[in-house]
């Protein structure tokens, strides 16, 4: 080896100053003392699991991915899994990442994921993912507010130019310092040709740098934005110990066996996806079976060829494989476990599920990305149970029901939800003010809910301005302040309209300037220009002459979603929209 030297930027390869930027996470010493003292935070990182689970069994099978774009898949071992992160870790360093640097990650459901994630690990770097659906608009806030110091995307996926996206920001984002393509064709910024086409990890002294990097399971590990009430995003901070201990709560939960395997269709950039696929399977060293565009029948097929036996997805997923199972019965027939969150279950899909998936336990759960899942139904439950709620809180975890005033209400009296658990999360970045956390613990979790005689909870609304969509939040405000901005449009509410499928769908309530026209082609012709990622897009334009508001002026959205809920979703083909009923 070649001693130390410098990265690629001049600067010594281990730099001993403190990182870039001072994330400030909110973690008082009696959480800290408490928790370790417990075992709930074990203080170990995802590569002590990581680098066990390879020296213990080199050739285990870890991550099954589909690349969809190339119709290539590839199989990593815990062996192979372990050399990627090393060499990633020595070569995201030798480009000047730094501990507390961070990796933004915009890639569909691939290895590269967790190689990354292992890799900021052990040079102390925090991993931002990114949904693949996110665009200019997004992006330019979120890169910019975590002063992103990488950015890693496709060359294309879903017919999408990344780079060229990805070129038109940079002049807005100083602290960016690198772009780098998978599947790219230049080799100055290809991922494969400037990250893993060199074996950085032996031109230096790697085992130094990565004992200096080595970074405490108390740091900032991961930033994953969330939408909020506020109109932007805010990046959920998470320590290694945080997600360690959803890990161990959800070991418990899932009853998880050796033989297990995880089937993640969900989005690696959402909690679900990257917690419970990614971090679960490594925790456990078992294998994690990706897929990365959601069709049942592509399911079907990885869930049997790869036996995968547990997956966490939002109701949708199992609507559709239900659905598969009766023209290919046995369709999924591997799964044991099936958690559905963000989304009701309908009653007539379990029992569907029961009929085609014998074996199968559906189970109703209510999380988040700050917390992880805190509710869960259990095997046994009844069908009331796992229909009607969103199941009791797990061991370790608390929430209750509190009226205005912070006092708990009585069983079967709807308040707001709060939560106080083990896997909470350590702020908003650079957003100290809306930690939301009590001197208890408490968080308020923006959510509306009344809890049964049992203890179990069902969320009832939502106090955080938001739709729910297949069990991806919708930011209404996001929306609406666009809609604002038309030069057509005085007023606008964005209400969820109930979906059999999808949970909710987004429907668009506007009153129009004097004179101006608008119909639902020429709204969605309006965001899409605007650059608005096609999820948030409404699904249905009403024209009303007045809001319902309260005395103070406020909009009565509980009016408009009455309203909303015998509605159904136009096409893009309507070439007008439909009046509302107050016409």
């Amino acid at each position: 080896m070649s001693g130390l030297g410098k990265a690629a930027n001049g600067k010594p390869w281990l730099d001993p100053g403190d990182p870039r930027m001072d994330f400030q996470p909110i973690l008082p010493d009696a959480r800290i003392a408490d928790l370790t003292a417990s075992g709930l935070w074990p203080n170990r990182l995802f590569i002590d699991t990581l680098d066990a689970a390879a020296s213990a069994d080199p050739g285990a099978l870890a991550i099954v991915d589909h690349n969809s774009m190339t119709g290539a898949s590839t199989r990593l071992s815990y062996g192979e899994l372990r050399r990627r992160s090393i060499r990633l870790a020595a070569a995201l360093a030798a480009h000047g990442v730094e501990r507390g640097d961070v990796v933004a990650v915009q890639l569909p459901n691939w290895w590269h994921h967790a190689a990354l994630y292992l890799a900021c690990v052990r040079i102390g770097a925090v991993i931002n993912p990114l949904m693949p659906t996110f665009r200019d608009r997004e992006l330019r806030f979120m890169l910019g507010f975590a002063e992103a110091r990488v950015l890693i995307v496709s060359r294309a996926f879903g017919g999408y130019d990344y780079p060229a996206m990805a070129a038109r920001l940079r002049p807005e984002l100083p602290r960016l310092a690198h772009i780098l393509v998978v599947g790219g064709d230049d080799p100055q910024t290809a991922f494969e040709s400037r990250l893993l086409g060199r074996a950085w990890e032996d031109e230096i002294d790697s085992d130094a740098l990565f004992r200096a990097r080595r970074p405490d399971a108390n740091d900032i590990t991961e930033i994953m934005y969330t939408s909020g009430t506020t109109g932007q995003p805010k990046g959920v901070m998470h320590t290694s110990n945080t997600l360690m201990c959803k890990a161990l709560l959800a070991n418990e939960l899932f009853d998880f066996r050796t033989d297990d395997r995880i089937y993640m269709g969900s989005p690696l950039a959402h909690q679900t996806g990257f917690m419970y696929g990614v971090c679960l399977a490594i925790y456990n060293r078992c294998a994690c079976v990706l897929q990365d565009v959601w069709n049942a029948e592509t399911a079907a097929r990885l869930i049997a060829a790869e036996r995968c036996t547990i997956t966490v997805a939002a109701t949708p997923f199992l609507s559709d494989l239900v659905q598969r199972a009766a023209v290919e019965p046995g369709a999924g027939s591997h799964l044991r476990l099936f958690m559905c969150a963000g989304a009701p279950i309908p009653r007539v899909l379990i029992a569907a599920a029961r009929r085609s998936h014998p074996d199968l336990y559906v189970m109703s759960g209510w999380g988040m990305t700050e917390i992880g899942i805190a509710t869960a139904t259990y095997p046994g439950d009844a069908d009331e149970k796992i229909v009607e709620t969103d199941g009791r809180a797990l061991p370790h975890q608390a929430v209750r029901v509190v009226d205005a005033a912070g006092d708990v209400v009585a069983r079967g009296v709807e308040g707001r939800l709060q939560a106080r658990c083990a896997t909470c999360f350590v702020g908003y970045l650079k957003r100290p003010d809306a930690y939301g956390v009590d001197a208890d613990g408490w968080l308020e979790t923006g959510d509306n809910a009344r809890m049964d005689a049992d203890g179990y909870i069902r969320i009832t609304g939502r106090s955080k301005d938001i739709v729910i969509r297949g069990g991806e939040n919708i930011p209404v405000v996001e929306v609406e302040e666009l809609l604002y901005r038309h030069l057509a449009i005085e007023d606008a509410a964005i209400v969820a309209m109930p979906d059999a499928r999808l949970g909710e769908r987004a429907c668009a309530f506007v009153t129009l300037r004097a004179g101006q026209a608008l119909d639902f082609s020429g709204m969605i012709a309006y965001l899409q220009a605007e650059r608005m990622m096609t999820q948030y897009l409404p699904e249905r334009l009403e024209i009303i002459d007045v809001f319902p508001r309260t005395p103070s002026g406020k909009i009565q959205k509980f009016k408009l979603r009455e309203q909303a809920s015998t509605l159904t979703p136009m096409t893009r083909t309507d070439a007008t929209s439909h009046r509302g009923s107050n016409d």
